[in-house]
């Protein structure tokens, strides 16, 4: 596509949609090819500043929303408005609100499942994706939680599906030290030593700022998370064995749609959750069979750390399907 002179300034509306009322950031041209932001945690919309700057630069429409139980979007309390078929349904939803048939999808952590759960539960809507950090695995032989318990009580996701635990523990920090803590992630696996809660055993990083977030960045994730809490992002990881049986279904069926995915060589995981070797195996390629895969240098929050190189492996992938 054609580079446009800027890519204006960043608007923010609100729609009800599948229940609930998402909070959505948008930059470029209402007319340009449509790109869905879907983020992580613990993060807003703002995490993709970088990347909407630049997509708005060459034309395309960015829109990211807060995902719910984030920021400025609704946050339902119980756990159960958070399975895999909610937020896909909240993107679908918000799809049909802007009436666009087709767009393209970009994805990190969490928001990364929501973005293979919706090639995998509506191809029919999804031009090619870009997922970060996570890839896609398919739907495991059983729940979970049963794979987790060999990873100890310490494992992070183990922590946070247990209602109320990680919220209680957050407490004893301000907002910006927890969010500055998971922010400064650079282990490969997350597991704090027996006894231990994970966001005690978290270091936050001694460099302030942030080496890719200013201090006015953090206060402006720490004021809205300072408002809604964490209970309702806590929330997606105690769905996890109910998604697993909700996708029964699927089990066993590959993602169709053209994918990019791009990886830190030293993201939380690459190697303890066996993303690498998924990847050296051919396993990856399998279930994701129209797949390209980058792997570059940098940590976990990548769209953020190494925003240059992340923007420029996006719109390559991108261009592919806009020339003209």
């Amino acid at each position: 596509m054609a580079s446009v002179d800027a890519g204006g300034e960043v608007r923010h509306w609100s729609a009800e949609v599948n229940g609930v009322s998402l909070h959505v950031a948008e930059q470029g041209p209402a007319a340009g090819p449509a790109v869905l932001l879907l983020h992580g945690f613990p993060e807003l919309w703002l995490s993709w500043r970088h990347q909407m700057a630049a997509l708005a630069a060459r034309g395309f429409r960015a829109l990211a929303p807060d995902l719910r139980g984030y920021g400025d979007s609704s946050a339902p309390t119980e756990p159960a408005a958070y399975t895999v078929l909610h937020l896909v349904g909240d993107a679908v939803a918000l799809l049909d609100h802007l009436r666009l048939p087709k767009v393209f999808v970009v994805g990190h952590d969490l928001g990364a499942q929501v973005a293979w759960h919706l090639c995998l539960l509506r191809p029919d809507r999804v031009r090619a994706v870009v997922v970060l950090g996570v890839p896609y695995f398919p739907r495991a032989p059983r729940p979970v939680a049963e794979i987790f318990v060999a990873l100890g009580d310490g494992f992070y996701i183990t922590q946070f599906q247990e209602p109320g635990r990680a919220e209680k523990a957050f407490a004893r920090y301000d907002v910006a030290t927890v969010l500055k803590k998971f922010y400064s992630i650079e282990l490969d696996n997350v597991t704090a030593p027996p006894g231990v809660e994970i966001i005690d055993f978290l270091e936050a990083s001694s460099s302030s700022p942030l080496p890719w977030m200013t201090d006015e960045e953090l206060g402006q994730y720490a004021e809205k998370f300072q408002k809604s809490g964490f209970t309702g992002p806590l929330n997606y990881h105690c769905m996890m064995d109910t998604n697993w049986r909700l996708t029964a279904p699927w089990h066993g069926a590959k993602i169709t749609v053209p994918a990019k995915f791009i990886a830190g060589e030293k993201d939380t995981g690459f190697e303890s959750f066996g993303t690498k070797r998924y990847i050296e195996n051919g396993g990856f390629k399998c279930n994701v069979p129209d797949l390209e895969v980058a792997i570059i240098e940098g940590h976990h929050y990548l769209q953020q750390e190494q925003a240059e190189r992340v923007n420029t492996e996006i719109l390559s992938f991108l261009d592919k399907f806009t020339e003209n």
